[in-house]
């Protein structure tokens, strides 16, 4: 049974696990809560360690065909855009290398024109000398399309369902052939058989009830445990972030409800990582790192050439699916759009020095890429 049909008989067929998962995230008293929060630290110490991983997105291109109506790259913005060369993603990617980073994600809008497999594969070949641990975030392509990038140096991808109820995504996903529900529902699974032995996946929280999200993600991680258990099983927990468009989600994840959901994950599958992004504020960051988050981004930038300031020159915008050159209003500073804002904007090394300080070993590097094969 594929996961698009578990999903739709998840009503009538949960696991086990599912199931004390979905009564783990009903409403809890505060020592309940607090039992949990214990819980899961104990799980995440023996499994993990007092170790964090850490990692950088670097954005390759904000060019996108999808109308998605609550992401900042959406085809009908009229953003700044533009999509990196070789030569200045390898500049922005000495950047991070110099601050520390050895784990780096690859992130892109969809577009073939702009970010074809060809390009990911020269773009990771010319990063795989520095960083181990390369992993993509892109649109979503057939398995034999991944076998080039994987051969370049590539061992992880990430793939948001953004969200798993199929008429909220069609309502939300207007144009493109991110339309199709069930293609990027499969996607891990299409990765994991080109060769991809680290899979991400996750919701965006404000798109729909928390609650259902999180037993749908639940049941697709259940899933994935069974059918890629070669792979190291990731989950991030992203909530929306104020972006280009406007969109206002009608939803919403209280800190409280979120420090829930990290607790919940943990307690129901201890040896899957749980990612946690710069979306989030420095003060709730920091009190997550002890409840089960084993990843976290550090120093984050969410447009092309955010680091290093490359890509000024042939920055565009996008009209009707027409190349237009660039119109500056007053003041306004001459990058590429981001994805969304971010809460926490520390530089790496102070999140490293607050890690420790906490008792955490900042990890920059995972391990040698010959050593998982």
């Amino acid at each position: 049974m594929s996961f698009a049909q578990a999903l739709d008989n998840l009503a009538l067929r949960k696991s086990d696990v599912v199931r004390r998962f979905e009564q783990l995230i009903t409403p809890k008293s505060g020592a309940e809560l607090e039992s949990m929060a214990q819980t899961s630290r104990a799980l995440t110490l023996q499994n993990f360690g007092r170790t964090m991983r850490l990692f950088a997105p670097l954005y390759l291109s904000n060019e996108c065909i999808n109308n998605c109506r609550y992401c900042g790259f959406s085809r009908d913005n009229p953003i700044l855009r533009v999509t990196l060369n070789v030569e200045e993603v390898v500049a922005e990617a000495r950047y991070l290398r110099d601050a520390g980073f050895r784990q780096i994600l690859l992130v892109a809008g969809e577009h073939p024109k702009f970010v074809s497999g060809d390009y990911l594969a020269e773009c990771v070949r010319a990063l795989a000398p520095d960083f181990p641990s390369i992993a993509i975030e892109v649109g979503p392509m057939a398995s034999s399309e991944y076998v080039p990038i994987i051969r370049a140096g590539a061992e992880g991808l990430v793939v948001y369902q953004e969200t798993y109820q199929r008429s909220v995504y069609a309502e939300l996903h207007t144009a493109g052939p991110k339309r199709d529900f069930n293609y990027r529902l499969d996607c891990p699974e299409r990765a994991y058989s080109a060769g991809f032995r680290r899979l991400g996946i996750g919701a965006l929280f404000g798109l729909w009830r928390w609650q259902d999200e999180a037993v749908a993600l639940a049941a697709h991680v259940d899933y994935l445990l069974r059918r890629c258990w070669q792979a190291q099983i990731t989950i991030s927990l992203p909530r929306l972030r104020p972006a280009a468009g406007g969109f206002r989600p009608l939803f919403s994840i209280s800190d409280r409800e979120l420090a829930q959901l990290v607790c919940a994950l943990r307690i129901s599958f201890p040896q899957v990582g749980i990612v946690l992004s710069t979306r989030e504020r420095a003060a709730l960051r920091d009190a997550l790192v002890s409840l089960g988050v084993t990843m976290m981004s550090a120093g984050s930038h969410t447009e092309p050439g955010g680091y290093t300031r490359r890509g000024t020159e042939h920055l565009h915008r996008t009209v009707r699916g027409r190349i237009m050159p660039p119109e500056f209003q007053d003041g306004e500073d001459q990058l590429a759009t981001g994805q969304f804002e971010i809460s926490d904007d520390r530089p790496p090394e102070r999140i490293a020095t607050i890690l420790r300080e906490k008792g955490f070993d900042p990890v920059w590097k995972d391990w040698e890429q010959t050593l998982s094969h």
